[in-house]
């Protein structure tokens, strides 16, 4: 199994593609780009079926990692805007990246209108061959992700230790 993509909601599509290219470095495939309702087409059908009839359409994009993993944005035409985390809903609630700049990213992430969620944590401080850092962020938009120093193996693998 591979990660594919992430969708993620935002209430200004500008201002999110700002941020997760410039604070992020993730790249654009398909610049923001209207999707309206209809039946006529698949993408039509596809999103009637996810959001249901009357979602007035949308602003859709796809960013990438330089991994591969895909990032697409949505922003809905009618939407109710949220800057807190629900914990009383079951399912995803954040996602991670890895990044060899991690300060550099932290830095990025404020400029760029996000924000730390918490102080930076190692996981193993008592140990100076095991440097793995983590850290909550927040993008503009109230969506949560962990940002790593070294790959979810090394963090977590009883192999690494």
């Amino acid at each position: 199994m591979k990660m594919s993509h992430v969708g993620i909601m935002v209430s200004d599509m500008d201002k999110a593609i700002e941020f997760y290219t410039k604070a992020l470095g993730l790249k654009v495939v398909m610049g923001k780009s209207a999707v309206i309702e209809e039946k006529e087409t698949a993408i039509g059908a596809m999103c009637i079926a996810v959001f249901g009839e009357g979602f007035k359409g949308f602003n859709i994009a796809h960013l990438v990692t330089t991994d591969g993993v895909g990032f697409e944005l949505f922003e809905m035409k009618d939407r109710e805007e949220r800057h807190h985390v629900d914990f009383s809903k079951i399912g995803l609630f954040h996602y991670s990246l890895e990044t060899d700049d991690f300060e550099g990213v932290i830095e990025r992430v404020r400029q760029y209108g996000g924000k730390t969620r918490m102080e930076t944590m190692r996981y193993h401080p008592e140990d100076d061959s095991k440097p793995y850092k983590m850290v909550y962020l927040e993008d503009p938009f109230g969506t949560l992700f962990e940002l790593y120093s070294h790959s979810y193996s090394e963090t977590y693998s009883s192999e690494y230790e």
